[in-house]
């Protein structure tokens, strides 16, 4: 039971994250393609999204996709760090229910 809430809060955070980088929301809810359209918005390219299913290599992969992801969202490096790759739900929840806003993939090349 308590790994069905945890799934479904993720999926309501992921959501709004969605919504807000212009992508639809129900993305969210499909596996693998969630994985692809965080990274897509984070500005990386699709194939990293294969990275997510390599050990170690994912464990990378998750936190340059997290940094990028909280660049996109205007948020610093320490925010990409600690709440969205530590603890990626209550992350998500303030990129997607909170004043961030989208400022495109090339954001977070800067």
């Amino acid at each position: 039971m308590p790994g069905l809430i945890f799934a479904v809060l993720v999926i309501i955070a992921l959501w709004r994250v969605f919504s807000k980088a212009g992508k639809p929301g129900w993305y969210a809810i499909i596996p693998i393609l969630n994985v692809y359209t965080l990274v897509k918005i984070a500005g990386k390219p699709g194939w990293w999204t294969i990275l997510f299913f390599i050990p170690i290599a994912n464990l990378i992969a998750s936190l340059l996709v997290s940094i990028d992801l909280a660049k996109a969202f205007g948020k610093s490096t320490a925010f990409g760090i600690v709440a969205l790759w530590l603890f990626s739900i209550v992350g998500y929840f303030i990129l997607g229910f909170g004043s961030a806003k989208y400022q495109g993939a090339d954001s977070a090349a800067v």
